[in-house]
């Protein structure tokens, strides 16, 4: 994947009209000023901890911010309102500070159990004037899953690349209150994944409300986003012990 910093600008390189165009929602001026200070952080913490690789021209504004928010254009686009959001393993701040920004009634809980990238994303949430709304935790999320201020706690929970769908789906639906969502961020998607996703929500009494498709521009290519749904209260035995979901996946033989 090539990225466009050494050639001319092209219209997704930079925070243009034909880019939320595409995305089919527009930042207010006070939310654009933000998500280019937010790319002006990641910089700056990105080149002393090299958190990502995603940062300049269409990598940012593309592999960053329309793929953190298109599955929400929805949302962005409704009516206000208040929202309990979670966003497992964080890394440099993606989906969770982009979120922050396109949502400003949003309050948010970023988790990674990486202590420099928390440290990192906390300055950047300071920067950008989130620290009110957007809360860190450093952590396992095997073990927020558990904690009373997390368990069934929140509205909407976001995971994007982060491990096999059936190891989210076990992140994330217990962290969800009663009529809340998961949604799952993906790129390649069969009907194998499909299969293995549905197997492992039986015992977490969630299921597969509904799952979206896009091709991101500039051939940055295919996305898929899954939403989850809880279907009763997520059962105590779940999630397991740290490092279980990982090794042995729910609905696996």
């Amino acid at each position: 994947m090539t990225t466009n910093q050494d050639s001319a600008p092209t219209p997704f390189a930079i925070p243009s009209d034909a880019l939320w165009q595409n995305l089919g929602w527009t930042p207010s001026a006070s939310q654009l000023a933000q998500l280019v200070t937010l790319q002006e952080q990641l910089r700056l913490w990105n080149s002393r901890l090299n958190l990502t690789r995603l940062v300049e021209g269409e990598d940012f504004w593309i592999s960053q911010v329309v793929d953190s928010l298109w599955p929400l254009v929805e949302r962005l686009n409704g009516p206000p309102g208040p929202l309990r959001c979670v966003d497992v393993g964080t890394g440099g701040g993606f989906p969770g500070l982009a979120v922050a920004i396109a949502l400003p009634q949003a309050r948010l809980t970023l988790i990674d159990s990486v202590g420099r990238k928390v440290e990192a994303v906390q300055a950047m949430a300071e920067a950008l004037g989130l620290s009110e709304r957007v809360t860190l935790r450093c952590e396992r999320v095997e073990r927020s899953g558990r904690e009373r201020s997390c368990r069934g706690q929140f509205d909407l929970a976001l995971a994007r690349a982060v491990a096999a769908a059936p190891v989210v789906a076990e992140y994330l639906v217990p962290l969800l209150a009663s009529g809340g969502e998961a949604l799952l961020y993906r790129g390649h998607w069969s009907d194998q994944d499909a299969n293995d996703l549905e197997q492992a929500l039986v015992p977490l009494r969630a299921g597969l409300q509904r799952q979206e498709r896009r091709n991101l521009p500039a051939e940055r290519g295919v996305r898929h986003a899954l939403v989850v749904k809880p279907l009763g209260p997520c059962p105590a035995a779940y999630p397991r012990a740290v490092g279980v979901p990982a090794k042995t996946p729910l609905g696996s033989a």
